[in-house]
């Protein structure tokens, strides 16, 4: 057992915080909709209506789209572009898919290498750009559920205000939507831009994000 907690800490410790946020963002969330309703004169809605609504449903959604905008971006601009002395950088001779060598293809397989990695043809090439792929879906499905969640929750607040409700086209060409899905990914694209700058210069001590500490600042990929 200890053993296991010490292979999976990150995934464990990550996938509790998330665990904790979704759930305090629900009471959070709840709260808030119930004191609205409040001033309005409408009645407060218990949490598992609440979790059900649209209205959370838009507010996870749109998080989860930009973090895997952000996590697609990020792979696949980092097969082509570099930042000289960024741990998060590849160095400019490795700029490009790789060799097969790098890669560990063909002949430079290695006995535990994935099954796939050996397969060779189309199977290859797919897993070769799995990663990438898998966050593109992710990204798009969260974003279709965005849309789908927002225009409900987006429509409830037409009712309300006596107003006709909008198709689902109209709500992804709206202000709404857009700055839904805008005032996130430009946090999400400052806040990795940062990470890259920042980890030239600055340093974590035993951190795989971070250089070693007396590396010089021109240094890149390199963990320490």
């Amino acid at each position: 057992m200890k053993r296991f907690l010490r292979d999976n800490g990150l995934g464990l410790v990550f996938g509790l915080l998330f665990l904790g946020s979704l759930v305090g963002q629900a009471f959070a969330g709840n709260a808030e909709v119930n004191a609205r309703r409040l001033t309005d004169g409408g009645d407060p809605i218990g949490l598992w209506q609440y979790v059900l609504s649209s209205d959370f449903a838009v507010d996870v959604a749109e998080n989860w789209q930009s973090e895997y905008l952000q996590f697609f971006l990020f792979i696949f601009a980092t097969v082509w572009l570099m930042q000289r002395g960024s741990n998060e950088s590849k160095p400019a001779d490795r700029l490009g898919p790789e060799s097969d060598e790098q890669q560990y293809l063909g002949p430079h397989l290695k006995r535990e290498s994935p099954p796939w990695a050996r397969a060779g043809g189309w199977r290859t090439r797919l897993y070769s750009n799995s990663l990438g792929l898998v966050m593109l879906g992710l990204f798009l499905g969260s974003w279709l559920t965005q849309s789908i969640a927002g225009r409900s929750a987006y429509n409830n607040e037409q009712l309300v205000q006596f107003q006709d409700p909008v198709s689902w086209w109209d709500y992804v060409l709206s202000a709404d939507f857009w700055n839904r899905s805008l005032q996130n990914w430009q946090s999400e694209f400052l806040a990795i831009g940062s990470m890259a700058i920042f980890s030239v210069y600055l340093r974590q001590r035993g951190s795989s994000e971070s250089k070693p500490v007396g590396a010089p600042h021109n240094t890149t990929d390199e963990s320490g």
